[in-house]
């Protein structure tokens, strides 16, 4: 008798083992390619099957996507809770930050009738690295580009 092959998406492969330590390590959302770089330089997975693991762990609820305001889907686990983001206008590393600045509470009514049922908030700066390299100018320089229409 043949054996039958199935895709579980469920084993636990040193694959999927080494996506799932990327995510819960990660220091904020991952684009798939991140996770990819990271996991690849672990363990030699292929992108399709990181595309692969992540659906899953989607799918099962460990880990929840997030779209930031630049557009791309990123990935972080589920169990964070309540948060916000910063985005690194330097480098364009995204971090998690683990305390709310909006004091706003669910069922305010704002001007015009809009009833709040929940925030989203990312933040743009520069992350510590690119403060202690010295890199404030070059957000700098990118603000005047974008500021001019030039960006690229």
């Amino acid at each position: 008798m043949s054996e039958v092959k199935t895709n579980n998406p469920k084993r636990n492969t040193v694959q999927r083992k080494s996506v799932e330590q990327v995510i819960e390590t990660a220091e904020g959302p991952l684009t798939v390619q991140e996770i990819h770089d990271i996991a690849n330089a672990q363990c030699g997975v292929g992108i399709a099957t990181v595309y692969r693991i992540v659906k899953a762990l989607h799918e099962g609820g460990q880990i929840k996507c997030v779209v930031l305001p630049d557009g791309q889907n990123r990935y972080e686990a589920a169990h964070l809770g309540h948060h916000h983001h910063f985005r690194c206008r330097v480098c364009g590393r995204v971090f998690d930050l683990h305390m709310c600045p909006v004091s706003l509470p669910e069922g305010t009514t704002l001007p015009g009738g809009f009833v709040v049922d929940g925030h989203e908030l990312t933040l743009f700066g520069l992350c510590p690295e690119c403060v202690e390299k010295g890199l404030a100018a070059v957000d700098a320089d990118l603000e005047e580009e974008r500021a001019c229409g030039c960006e690229s």
